[in-house]
């Protein structure tokens, strides 16, 4: 996914463009992987014999593992630089994504899928910072937005790849968790050769190495100076900066606002079969394609409106249509398939195009020392949330009913909705150093339509 402008420095477009590549394909790997575990996880339930606690356990087990990996990778990147996690992490992914074909049972499997979220968390860390400290910003929310887009698209067609392996070819479960080994390879050779971030160069008081990959890579002194890379300043980092006075604020909203998206869409969506036949849908392989596809269109859409219409109108609205949707599909227990598909398109839809926001906001509230620090944990702080909600959905199918767990994930939505009405600043179009440095509230005004 790609933006580039003829305006720019010869070379440029090209670095910017292969950069956008090798993180979103790091981002897609997350999408990939869980679509291909929740078409797998009601062939494990016979193969292995799984009770729902543990198929539950296996369909978090990825979240889990994001929750321990993003705030230590995170700390790790702030504190050791970008390059190193950027190549390294991807590294696990392949060992332990092709580790899945040789599990015996479901606690061997939930371990390695466990050790696989820590290295899909890095990614969290990572990627989008990385991207973001290169990207100028007049499309920076739309590279960071073609991030998910890949998340989703990967999700997509891991789906569509599932069924057909499994529905269609008849092959193991164990090799269509094998495939997300692929991807992966693709992304660990996309990384060869990238230079350091300048930004984390320059908060380490590295100004002559930051000046010469500006220089070689973006275009000189003129891009150094439009995207205020000589306002950074040489300052320590960690978890203590990250919890003082003037970041608190910046890292509850993105947590809060990242939990809200998240805690819905993979409760249903790792199980999105299971709900489908719970809410009585025959065929709910095309179901489950259905509003997948849906999502990635959201994805997309998302990503081609965030520069004209704004963050805060991207963010607060669709939570509100999400919590709707699913407040239909709550209290019409009997509505027809038709409806069922029809209100988790939109809640798809909504959910994708705000959640581009996921990688676009932590990113640029949050100044450079401490930027994949507090992604991190805003990451694993959303990932408790999807955890337990895919933990808890099975459990709660079987004890209270489809229709109460759907009311949940509505007032889920509602508490988003909410929250970022209140906290959300207004970054489109701003410079990054602005954007990590002034008040949130002094950001909250809307733009106009460019």
């Amino acid at each position: 996914m790609t933006i580039s402008s003829t305006t720019e420095a010869p070379g440029r477009a090209g670095f910017l463009r292969r950069m956008t590549f090798a993180c979103a394909w790091g981002e897609g790997l997350d999408g990939f992987d869980l679509g291909l575990i929740s078409v797998v996880l009601p062939s494990l339930t016979i193969a292995l014999g799984l009770d729902p606690v543990l198929a539950g356990l296996i369909g978090a087990s990825s979240l889990i593992g994001i929750f321990v990996g993003a705030p230590l990778a995170g700390w790790l990147t702030d504190r050791f630089g970008r390059k190193r996690v950027f190549t390294i992490d991807v590294l696990a992914f392949i060992v332990l994504g092709f580790a899945q074909a040789f599990v015996a049972d479901g606690w061997q499997l939930f371990v390695v899928r466990v050790l696989l979220g820590i290295a899909i968390g890095a990614e969290y860390a990572i990627g989008a910072a990385m991207l973001a400290e290169f990207a100028p910003s007049r499309d920076r929310g739309r590279r960071l937005s073609g991030l998910l887009v890949c998340w989703y698209g990967g999700y997509l067609v891991a789906v569509v790849t599932a069924y057909a392996m499994i529905d269609w070819a008849g092959i193991s479960w164990r090799w269509v968790l094998v495939v997300s080994g692929v991807p992966a390879i693709v992304t660990a050779i996309a990384r060869i050769g990238f230079p350091e971030s300048p930004r984390w160069l320059l908060s380490r008081g590295r100004v002559d190495e930051a000046r010469a990959i500006v220089a070689e890579h973006l275009g000189g002194d003129a891009y150094f100076r439009q995207e205020q890379y000589a306002a950074e300043e040489q300052r320590s980092g960690g978890y203590r900066v990250l919890f003082s006075k003037e970041n608190r604020q910046r890292l509850a909203f993105i947590s809060l606002f990242w939990a809200c998206n998240v805690a819905p869409y993979f409760a249903i969506f790792t199980f999105a079969p299971t709900v489908l036949e719970s809410l009585q849908l025959r065929d709910e392989a095309t179901g489950t394609i259905i509003v997948n596809a849906m999502a990635a269109i959201g994805a997309l859409v998302g990503m081609l409106t965030i520069e004209r219409i704004g963050r805060r109108r991207q963010l607060v609205p669709p939570f509100w249509i999400m919590a709707g949707a699913l407040a239909v599909v709550g209290l019409w227990g009997s509505a027809p398939g038709i409806v069922v598909v029809l209100c988790f398109a939109v809640f798809s839809f909504m959910n994708a195009a705000q959640g581009n926001l996921t990688a676009v906001y932590p990113i640029e509230v949050l100044p450079t020392e401490v930027r994949s620090t507090g992604v991190g944990f805003a990451a694993a702080c959303s990932r408790i949330g999807a955890a337990a909600g895919t933990f808890l959905l099975p459990v709660g199918i079987d004890a209270i009913g489809i229709g109460p767990c759907m009311l949940i994930a509505a007032a889920v939505c509602v508490v988003g909705a909410v929250l970022s009405q209140v906290m959300a600043p207004e970054t489109t179009g701003k410079g990054l150093h602005d954007t990590s440095t002034q008040p949130l509230r002094q950001q909250a005004k809307v733009p106009t339509a460019r």
